[in-house]
């Protein structure tokens, strides 16, 4: 029998408060799913939002909240996001899709990097997530 997860979102006081991310994800019990990087695709294979940022933030969240219903799981799960970004400047709208998804009140904890360019080069956003589950 498995242990339901504990999941505790931590701020380090010395580090300030975050904006829209906790410093560190700490887990007890349950198994991890690890989710790998998922962008802008719909069903088909075409890229969704190639002049409309937020549109393919969404898609890829979209995207990853089918990666993670396949495994019996929800955003609730979700501790860590690591974001690719190909412009900075992204980050602000990126960040407004994001917030429809997962919990901001208890925000996971999250990496954003630049990146010279994804797969595709019509792609801006790509994002690899670990969740946890009983």
């Amino acid at each position: 029998m498995t242990n339901a997860p504990t999941i505790r979102f931590i701020h380090a006081p010395v580090l300030g408060r975050p904006a829209g991310y906790s410093h560190a994800a700490e887990v007890t019990g349950g198994r991890t799913v690890y989710i790998s990087g998922q962008i802008g695709l719909d069903a088909e294979g075409n890229v969704v939002g190639v002049d409309d940022f937020e549109a393919q933030a969404r898609q890829v969240f979209h995207n990853v909240g089918a990666a993670l219903d396949a495994a019996g799981l929800n955003f609730g799960a979700v501790v860590k996001l690591t974001i690719f970004l190909t412009d900075m400047n992204d980050i602000a709208a990126f960040r407004c899709a994001r917030d429809e998804f997962v919990n901001v009140a208890a925000p996971p904890a999250s990496s954003a990097m630049r990146v010279a360019e994804l797969v595709r080069p019509e792609l801006r956003v790509e994002v690899e997530v670990i969740a946890v589950a009983p």
